[in-house]
């Protein structure tokens, strides 16, 4: 299966300005910010609940787990409780970086003449 294709209605996503990369336990699917919104909307449970990685959300988790990973495995702040956290924290931070690799260096930042979705 292509990697550049909508996970939701199943077409072709043309760039990075469309994509929005979310997981929901240990899963990790590329989705059109359109496709994305029906699918919150669709989807009321806690189980069923998909957390987008990429865009300023993932960017602020993403700092913030970094800062968390760098302080508990570095210091010796909450001992074993606290690397144990460091490692929990390293979890977003792997989710970002393997969304960047699979599905966002794959795509161009913005196409000016490509169709829209309807």
């Amino acid at each position: 299966m292509r990697t550049n294709m909508c996970r939701y209605c199943y077409k072709e996503i043309q760039d990075r300005d469309e994509l929005v990369t979310a997981s929901s336990w240990f899963r990790l699917r590329p989705f059109h910010y359109r496709c994305f919104e029906l699918l919150e909307q669709d989807t009321k449970t806690i189980a069923g609940n998909w957390t987008p990685v990429n865009g300023m959300t993932g960017r602020v988790t993403f700092i913030l787990m970094v800062i968390l990973a760098v302080v508990m495995f570095t210091t010796p702040l909450l001992g074993g409780v606290g690397d144990l956290l460091g490692l929990l924290a390293l979890y977003p931070i792997f989710l970002r970086v393997l969304s960047f690799a699979i599905f966002e260096s794959r795509l161009p930042k913005y196409v000016e003449n490509k169709r829209r979705l309807k």
